[in-house]
């Protein structure tokens, strides 16, 4: 049934959390925190089309105070990569103290104690809640969602004054939301291919303009501005070609009946 399938998947990610914490104090490995990142991901992607229900709250809000806890850790760690990639060595070993005084902090955060804990007590309160002891109410209330965020992008996508920062967020929220139900989602999958694409170059469009703005406050960065600015450019200008493409690609659905709160809203 997908209401025990939807409450299991959410369930095992306690697992999966642990070890990339283990992993992460042990310094076994480069990848531990982008896992426990890509985790705590999946949690909120599955919760968020019940965001509003009382037994989602606590796990919803502890972890985005993780997302938000190991944002720059994760900014620094791909920004010393980049360093070391393009033979910066002095660049990358002088932030590299930096990164091990940040993982303990993250080691060490009770946020990440508590938000093992709730994933512990979820699947019990929120089989009390009426989606949590009805599959199709469930199903009728993530599809729901799922159609908002797609409308809410093509809102975006048919502005063509829409920030793109903003953008970049609100495409990787429908990318995560439409893979974490993949079944329900009303993407096809050329438009699910189209939206990865996007994803990914104003990801990295994001990531040189960032960068750019940290060479600012720090000298030792300035020797690659010409080259991330060069990079920021030839990448936005490759979003916006596929940002057209994936406005071709997804689905539309019914407008809304009420045209002064669509009125209200902009």
């Amino acid at each position: 049934m997908f209401l025990d399938r939807y409450v299991t998947q959410i369930s095992s990610l306690e697992a999966a959390l642990v070890d990339a914490h283990r992993r992460l104090a042990a310094g076994a490995d480069d990848e531990a925190l982008h896992d426990l990142r890509i985790t705590v991901r999946r949690i909120r992607s599955l919760i968020a089309p019940l965001r509003s229900l009382p037994a989602n709250r606590p796990l919803r809000e502890t972890a985005a105070e993780v997302g938000r806890l190991t944002t720059p850790t994760r900014d620094l760690e791909v920004l010393i990569a980049e360093l070391q990639q393009r033979g910066l060595s002095s660049q990358a070993d002088a932030r590299l103290a930096r990164l091990r005084v940040e993982y303990q902090h993250i080691i060490a955060a009770p946020e990440l104690i508590r938000l093992v804990v709730q994933l512990q007590h979820w699947p019990a309160a929120f089989r009390a809640s009426a989606p949590g002891r009805d599959s199709r109410k469930l199903k009728r209330i993530i599809r729901k969602a799922l159609a908002r965020q797609v409308d809410k992008l093509h809102a975006a996508l048919d502005d063509a004054e829409f920030d793109r920062h903003q953008l970049r967020i609100l495409v990787k929220r429908t990318r995560y939301l439409t893979d974490a139900f993949p079944q329900l989602s009303p993407l096809s999958p050329a438009a699910t291919r189209s939206l990865k694409k996007v994803q990914a170059a104003l990801g990295n469009w994001h990531d040189h303009f960032q960068w750019l703005l940290r060479s600012q406050q720090e000298p030792d960065l300035q020797v690659l501005e010409p080259t991330w600015s060069n990079a920021a450019e030839q990448e936005l200008a490759e979003a916006e070609a596929l940002l057209r493409r994936l406005a071709k690609a997804l689905p539309r659905h019914k407008k809304k009946r009420s045209g002064k709160k669509g009125k209200q809203r902009r």
